[in-house]
């Protein structure tokens, strides 16, 4: 199978039976007036999973290039996620409503809560609206990011539904083991955010990393994309290179040696690169 085929990427079957690409495209960061050539880059190298955000202020962007690029609906996954200052009942409804809108689209594949933002206390609330969002077809499935243990158990306790995924950091530093052993526990799956670090340390200096790279002549990148999916995760690099965003998605012609893969996992000393859950509000 070629680099641009989309059927190459593995899928995963979620707890509520809907399957996601192991593989996709994220757009944290793009200049929302660069989305839809970089989507539409992404799309013609073979990624059919997008995730964006309203805070991403994006979503208008994406929805363009999904239009452009003739592919038929049922090919794609696309994630968007409901922002800190939507969250409770009513706003939550009008948050996908309007994400809905910029999108172009009648529903996504996956709506998540973007952050728990514990000191407003409505994450509980807008999770049972995520349940209404979905039971009225507007979203396939429904997750939650940014969610530690406390958080999860009491969207479980409190509802009806098992969060579908936990979209979480997660890089070689930061690879969050007791966090997905309670999501394998659940039926809950890992994806990773940050999946390279964001460029936040010397990730592809790592010796570990750069022995494999050589060993599969592949790119430090690539070595590590290929362990997150080889781990389970969930995982969707961004760039605004066209040759990147190609390279990126080339991860399925070599696959690492429980070796190399326990050699990425020793990396791991709970550095974490961006916001801690319980302090963005």
């Amino acid at each position: 199978m070629t680099s641009t085929d989309p059927t190459s990427v593995p899928t995963i079957t979620l707890n509520d039976g809907h399957t996601i690409p192991q593989l996709g495209f994220g757009v944290f960061l793009v200049d929302p007036h660069e989305a839809e050539r970089i989507v539409s880059d992404a799309l013609e190298a073979g990624y059919r999973h997008i995730d964006t955000a309203a805070i991403y202020k994006n979503e208008e962007g994406v929805g363009r290039a999904i239009a452009a690029s003739g592919i038929p609906r049922e090919e794609l996954f696309i994630t968007t996620k409901l922002f800190n200052t939507d969250q409770g009942t009513d706003t939550a409804h009008a948050a996908i409503d309007l994400s809905l809108s910029k999108l172009g689209l009648d529903y996504v594949d996956l709506y998540l809560i973007h952050w728990p933002t514990p000191k407003r206390d409505l994450y509980l609330e807008s999770w049972l609206a995520l349940e209404q969002i979905r039971d009225a077809g507007k979203s396939r499935s429904i997750g939650v990011s940014n969610f530690q243990l406390d958080h999860l158990q009491r969207v479980i306790d409190g509802s009806n539904t098992v969060p579908a995924v936990n979209q979480i950091e997660l890089h070689p530093a930061f690879s969050q083991p007791a966090l997905r052993a309670f999501h394998r526990k659940n039926g809950i799956e890992t994806e990773a955010w940050g999946p390279l670090g964001q460029g936040k340390y010397d990730l592809f200096d790592l010796q570990p990393i750069q022995d494999a790279a050589k060993a599969h002549d592949v790119t430090p990148a690539q070595v590590v994309l290929r362990w997150h999916l080889q781990l389970g995760n969930i995982v969707f690099p961004k760039s605004n290179s066209k040759e990147r965003i190609a390279e990126n998605f080339n991860l399925f012609g070599f696959e690492l040696t429980e070796l190399e893969m326990s050699a990425i996992d020793a990396l791991d000393e709970g550095k974490r690169v961006g916001g801690h859950p319980d302090e963005v509000n």
